[in-house]
């Protein structure tokens, strides 16, 4: 039988609309769509790249509490309402998964909000990141 754990982080969504931050799954971890909004306060970062960093730093901190990092992050999903922040935002992303390199799917579309200028999804694999890993080159 698996072993299912659910990680709620505080956020008041989480209650209202009946989720947690993450579902771990044995090894497998999932985590919700995050913004880039600081949950102890409620206060949302003034630019998508602000909001990027903020994002990255709930995940880590959600991670931790289900005994995995960054590293065995696996598949990223970046969602970007604003073509035009895409090219900073994922240079902020690059910069956060370099090394990592999970699988990833950027998309531009409409987030909940105006004030919602970026979220990021993260699938991970606990223990990922200390395993052997091979990287192969292919011509497409």
């Amino acid at each position: 039988m698996a072993r299912i754990v659910k990680i709620k982080s505080g956020s008041p969504y989480e209650e209202t609309e009946s989720y947690s931050r993450i579902v771990a799954i044995d090894d497998w971890i999932l985590v919700s769509n995050t913004a880039g909004v600081d949950y102890a306060t409620q206060v949302f970062a003034d630019t998508a790249v602000e909001q990027t960093q903020q994002a990255i730093r709930t995940i880590q901190r959600a991670l931790e509490a289900a005994d995995s990092s960054l590293a065995d992050v696996v598949f990223s999903r970046i969602t970007i309402p604003n073509p035009d922040d895409a090219p900073a935002v994922m240079a902020e992303v690059g910069r956060a998964f370099r090394g990592i390199d999970p699988a990833r799917t950027v998309t531009c579309s409409p987030l909940g909000g105006p004030q919602y200028l970026v979220e990021v999804e993260v699938t991970a694999y606990r223990g990922a990141g200390a395993g052997d890993q091979e990287h192969i080159q292919i011509q497409l």
